[in-house]
């Protein structure tokens, strides 16, 4: 059994760089094959081969997240050898809840959460956190941390501070946290899609003075929509001088800080009292890794401690329980998938597969700034670059029109099934974006997504 489902993965992933990156099934064939999987177990067993033939239907029905050409959203390739340590881990089936019950390998994980807090985003030595299951729940993590930490019991007239381009999860940490949607702000931005610091602190007093009781900045180190860094030093400052618990979302962008252009562009995140990373982005793990790292563990242990008398048992040690700095109980051990990886290639070679992914999205930023019927609003922080089809003047009728041009530039690009892109909206405007995080992401398919868009930019322009 276990040769035929590994054969299976590795023919999968020798056929990645040549397989579609959208589902080649129409509308019709797609509802057929998902309601097909409805269907219950049934009471007798079935042959395993056969069941992965119909296994290879469902993943075949999909973006090929895991290909070279997902270039939409924040992609997550999913390293092969990743996938090798879940399966070893999986097998194994150790607790990962409470240190005590596997401590060498509680102690593997602390020591992945260690290397991310301090070498990564350069925390102090005594920083720590845990591994969750991806950004939300860290962010609601730190979201609970920062309550406690700030507010005690008393979190009604509690606010939150953000932006309108932070993750959405933020927003909903803050809700599912206790705080009133009201109270949870969004600071204006400036040209350049970034958090206004003068704002943030003038919003800050004014709730103040109206009775609020100002407890969280989340500043965003990589945005979904354009990968904007918002100015972390000088957000740090406004947090320290107002009193506030600051948290940086660097879900996507926290890695990067293993390259030199993004340490200097990320400087700041290590002024945090909380971050966010996300290693199924780009630390190219697979999905489900998500990471919290924290000044103070024991603000993020005082938030999340619970016991029962089941647990008397169990002795502590040396290694923090996660169970005791999140939400979650049980669960797996999470620090194998990167564990694995980082010794078995090396951190340079995660450092090297970054800087490659900050070289195409230069390359690709300069080629599509030279198009004429594009506008390329902005200049990437990290790995993303956001256009759209430029208008022919500045009516508002103009810019409706570019916009819906810019649909249609969308549905062609995509319909050639080499690469996908996806879109946002930027200050009410329609804004394609190309995404460059997938380690088998190389130049060759960059080359061919820059023709195949220029070429389709100019047939959009000829029917104008």
């Amino acid at each position: 059994m276990g040769d035929l489902v590994l054969n299976r993965v590795i023919a999968r992933t020798e056929q990645l760089p040549s397989r579609p990156a959208t589902n080649p099934l129409s509308p019709q064939a797609t509802a057929e094959l998902a309601e097909s999987f409805l269907a219950p177990p049934p009471a007798v067993g079935g042959d395993l081969k056969v069941l992965l033939e119909r296994l290879d239907e469902a993943v075949d029905c999909a973006v090929e997240s895991a290909g070279p050409g997902h270039l939409a959203y924040i992609p997550g390739g999913g390293l092969f050898t990743a996938a090798l340590a879940e399966f070893y881990n999986r097998a194994t089936n150790r607790y990962g809840g409470v240190a005590a019950v596997a401590p060498a390998l509680a102690a593997l994980e602390e020591s992945v959460i260690r290397w991310i807090a301090t070498d990564v985003c350069g925390l102090p030595a005594g920083s720590g956190g845990l591994l969750t299951s991806g950004g939300s729940i860290a962010t609601f993590s730190a979201t609970v941390a920062a309550r406690h930490d700030r507010l005690g019991e008393d979190i009604a007239p509690g606010a939150v501070y953000t932006s309108a381009f932070a993750h959405h999860s933020v927003a909903k940490a803050a809700r599912l946290a206790g705080i009133r949607a009201a109270h949870i702000r969004l600071v204006p931005h400036t040209p350049d899609l970034r958090m206004d610091p003068d704002a943030a602190a003038a919003m800050i007093r004014a709730d103040r003075e109206a009775g609020l009781r100002p407890f969280l900045l989340v500043a965003t180190a990589g945005t979904t929509h354009a990968g904007t860094i918002d100015p972390l030093p000088q957000l740090a400052n406004v947090a320290d001088r107002e009193n506030l618990w600051f948290h940086v979302d660097a879900a996507y962008g926290g890695f990067f800080r293993l390259t030199a252009r993004g340490r200097e562009r990320l400087t700041g995140v290590e002024q945090a009292d909380s971050i966010t990373l996300d290693p199924h982005k780009t630390l190219f793990l697979p999905f489900g890794t998500g990471a919290l790292v924290v000044r103070d563990v024991a603000a993020l242990h005082a938030a999340h401690e619970g016991t029962g008398s089941y647990l008397q048992d169990i002795a502590g040690g040396n290694v923090p329980d996660s169970g005791h700095l999140g939400p979650e109980l049980t669960h797996e051990i999470r620090g194998l998938r990167a564990w694995l990886p980082l010794h078995l290639h090396g951190t340079d070679a995660f450092r090297d597969a970054l800087d490659e992914k900050l070289d195409l999205t230069e390359h690709v930023h300069t080629a599509l700034s030279g198009i004429p019927d594009l506008e390329v609003p902005l200049s990437p922080d990290l790995s993303t670059v956001i256009f759209r089809i430029r208008p022919s003047g500045g009516s508002r009728a103009a810019v409706e029109r570019a916009d819906e041009a810019s649909r249609r530039l969308l549905d062609r690009i995509n319909a050639h099934r080499r690469f996908v892109l996806s879109t946002t909206e930027i200050d009410g405007r329609y804004t394609l974006r190309v995404c460059i995080v997938s380690h088998r992401t190389h130049l060759g398919l960059i080359t061919d997504a820059v023709e195949i868009i220029r070429a389709e930019t100019a047939r959009i322009a000829a029917e104008q």
